[in-house]
Parts: structure tokens; C-alpha cells; sequence
């Protein structure tokens, strides 16, 4: 049974929740990702998020190394909340759960469309196999023991 928290789970999906699983953390990565966001108060403008539960996130993602907190370009007396590689890693997470919610959660149809920014098509997540390319449906996946496993 888990704990309050997955950092003793030897599981790398429980462990990503532990920094990426709390409400709103998804959409602090997406609107850095997307929207522009980038200082804490255009944070709380798009999503409308409490400023303590912001700040606690955005603290988390600092700690571990998926945003970069530095002082605004501009020289404004606020910091700036930057994605990392690690953070930006997140992009396909970030598609494939807005394209479930566009299947599943979206009744008049996907609210935004992600798209190619070189020649502007939409974009979507393909599961490949490494060996032979062919392309995976649901259900075509099995998990195996990597070397990881204890």
C-alpha cells in the first residue's frame, strides 16, 4: 500500500508523481511550456491558483530541477520561473493527457489544438516500438523488469 508519499516506491511513474502529481502542478508546467507564464503573478492570473499553493509548487518544481527561479530579464524586482530540459521533458505528458481529456473530458471538442510551430499541423503522440517501428495501440505494451528493479 503506498504512503503519503512514492519516494520509497522503486516504481519511476510513483516517483515522478511525487514532484509532478499534486493538483495544478501539470497546469504551472503547461502554462510555462505554452502560455507564456513566467513570472509568479502571470502564474496566478491564468489558472487562478492561490498564491501559497503557487508558491509551494513553484518552489517544489525549483528543488527539483524542473523550472529555474532567476531574476526578470527586464530588471524588475520579481524572479522569473524558467522550464529546465527536465521540465521541458514534460511536453509529451503534457500532450498525451490533453489528448485523453480531448477524447474523454472535452464535450464540445478539444478547447486547445497543439500544433507544429515550423509548419503550423496538429501535432500528436505516436507509441513506437524501437525495433521494429511499427506503430502501438493501447493494450500492445508489457512492462518488464528493467535494471532498475530490486
Amino acid at each position: 500500500m503506498l504512503g503519503r508519499t512514492y519516494e520509497r516506491e522503486n516504481c519511476s511513474a510513483a516517483r515522478a508523481l511525487e514532484v509532478v502529481g499534486e493538483r495544478w502542478s501539470l497546469l504551472i508546467i503547461r502554462d510555462a511550456m505554452f502560455g507564456g507564464a513566467r513570472r509568479f503573478t502571470d502564474f496566478e492570473r491564468s489558472l487562478g491558483i492561490a498564491s501559497n499553493v503557487l508558491a509551494a509548487r513553484l518552489e517544489l518544481f525549483t528543488e527539483n530541477g524542473l523550472m529555474e527561479s532567476r531574476r526578470a530579464a527586464d530588471g524588475a524586482e520579481v524572479r522569473e520561473y524558467l522550464l529546465t530540459a527536465r521540465g521541458r521533458d514534460l511536453e509529451p505528458v503534457i500532450l498525451a493527457l490533453s489528448a485523453w481529456g480531448d477524447t474523454w473530458a472535452a464535450p464540445n471538442g478539444a478547447p486547445i489544438v497543439y500544433r507544429h510551430r515550423r509548419c503550423e499541423s496538429p501535432v500528436h503522440l505516436d507509441l513506437r516500438c524501437d525495433t521494429c517501428g511499427d506503430s502501438l495501440a493501447p493494450g500492445e505494451t508489457a512492462a518488464v523488469p528493467g535494471p532498475g528493479m530490486q
